[in-house]
C-alpha cells in the first residue's frame, strides 16, 4: 500500500486546475488564493515526482502524465462526492430530484414557487434523468421517470393516467385550422421522438385508431421528447401530445388537437423512491405535492 497517500484538497486543486486550465479561475472555484493553488498542486507534484502542469506564455497545459493521472482520479473525486452528499442529504434539508428534462420544462419548474411557498426550509437540487432510465444507480432522494408501472425495487406513485394523441401548432394548418381525418396524415410531416434506446407512441396511437405508418408522409426525428415538443411549438409539423405535458400549451392555443383522437396507455409518470429514502420528512413532503398538483388541482 502507498505510504503517503494526496490530500483532498490537493486533489481538488488539481482537478479545477485541469479542468480550467487556469490557476486563477481554479482558485475562484475553489475560493481559495492563487497562491494557494501552486502550493496545492506542487505539493502533489512533489509527492508523484512529475510534473502535471507545463507553464506556458499563454497559459498553462496539462503534461501527458497529468492527463492520465487525471484520468485516473476523477471517478473516485465523483464517488467520494456522491457518497458524501447521500450521507448528508439524509440529515439535512436538501433534496436531490431527478426529473426527465420535457417534464421539469413544462410542468415542475412552473409549480415550483408554490412549493417553496409551502417548504422553504428545503433545498432542491434537480438533475435531468435519462429517457428510458429504471435501474437508476446515480444518487438520488426522489425522481419522476415515465414508463409503465414496474419500478422493482422502489416505491412508485403514478403522477396521472396519460393519453397520446396528435397536436401541432395552429400556424401549420393556416387561418381556418380545419379538423384533420386519418388521410390528412399524407400531407403534413410528423415529429417522432426517437434514440437509440427509447421508441415514441407514434405506434400505439397509429395501431389504436387504424391508421398506418405507410399513411406518413414525413418524418422529422428528435433525440429527445424536449426537443420534439419545441419542434411541435415551432409549426414544423404534428407532434405526439401526452396529457400531463400538453394541457397548458392546448389551453392557452400554442396547441391545437386537429385529430380529436385520443389513446390510452399504460405509461405515464411516476414519482420514484428507494424505500429507504421514502420514509423521509422531505420525499413525503415533495411527494405529496406533486400528487397534489396532479391528482387534486389538475394544474
Amino acid at each position: 500500500m502507498v505510504k503517503h497517500l494526496p490530500s483532498i484538497s490537493s486533489l481538488r486543486a488539481f482537478e479545477a486546475t485541469a479542468r480550467h486550465l487556469s490557476f486563477t479561475r481554479a482558485a475562484i472555484e475553489l475560493n481559495l488564493t492563487q497562491t494557494a493553488i501552486s502550493h496545492r498542486i506542487k505539493d502533489l507534484e512533489t509527492l508523484l515526482s512529475m510534473q502535471l502542469f507545463v507553464r506556458l506564455q499563454t497559459g498553462i497545459e496539462i503534461t501527458d502524465s497529468g492527463r492520465q493521472y487525471l484520468d485516473a482520479i476523477r471517478p473516485a473525486l465523483s464517488q467520494i462526492a456522491a457518497a458524501t452528499y447521500s450521507t448528508l442529504s439524509v440529515h439535512d434539508n436538501h433534496l436531490r430530484v431527478l426529473c426527465l428534462s420535457a417534464f421539469a420544462i413544462e410542468r415542475l419548474f412552473p409549480l415550483l414557487p408554490d412549493f417553496w411557498k409551502r417548504h422553504p426550509d428545503i433545498e432542491l437540487h434537480i438533475a435531468p434523468s435519462i429517457a428510458g432510465e429504471r435501474s437508476l444507480h446515480r444518487d438520488f432522494d426522489v425522481a419522476v421517470l415515465y414508463g409503465p408501472d414496474d419500478w422493482q425495487g422502489l416505491d412508485a406513485h403514478r403522477v396521472a393516467s396519460e393519453e397520446v394523441f396528435p397536436v401541432c401548432a395552429p400556424s401549420l394548418l393556416g387561418p381556418e385550422a380545419p379538423t384533420l381525418t386519418l388521410s390528412d396524415l399524407a400531407r403534413y410531416p410528423i415529429i417522432r421522438t426517437v434514440s437509440p434506446i427509447v421508441m415514441d407512441e407514434w405506434p400505439l396511437w397509429l395501431q389504436g385508431t387504424g391508421a398506418s405508418s405507410a399513411d406518413i408522409a414525413q418524418e422529422l426525428h428528435c433525440e429527445s421528447l424536449y426537443f420534439a415538443m419545441r419542434a411541435t411549438l415551432a409549426g414544423l409539423g404534428l407532434g405526439l401530445g401526452r396529457t400531463s405535458l400538453v394541457a397548458k400549451a392546448l389551453a392557452s392555443g400554442e396547441l391545437i388537437e386537429p385529430f380529436r383522437r385520443r389513446i390510452s396507455i399504460d405509461s405515464s409518470y411516476f414519482i420514484v423512491s428507494r424505500p429507504a429514502k421514502s420514509r423521509l420528512s422531505k420525499v413525503k413532503a415533495f411527494r405529496s405535492w406533486l400528487l397534489h398538483h396532479f391528482n387534486d388541482t389538475r394544474a
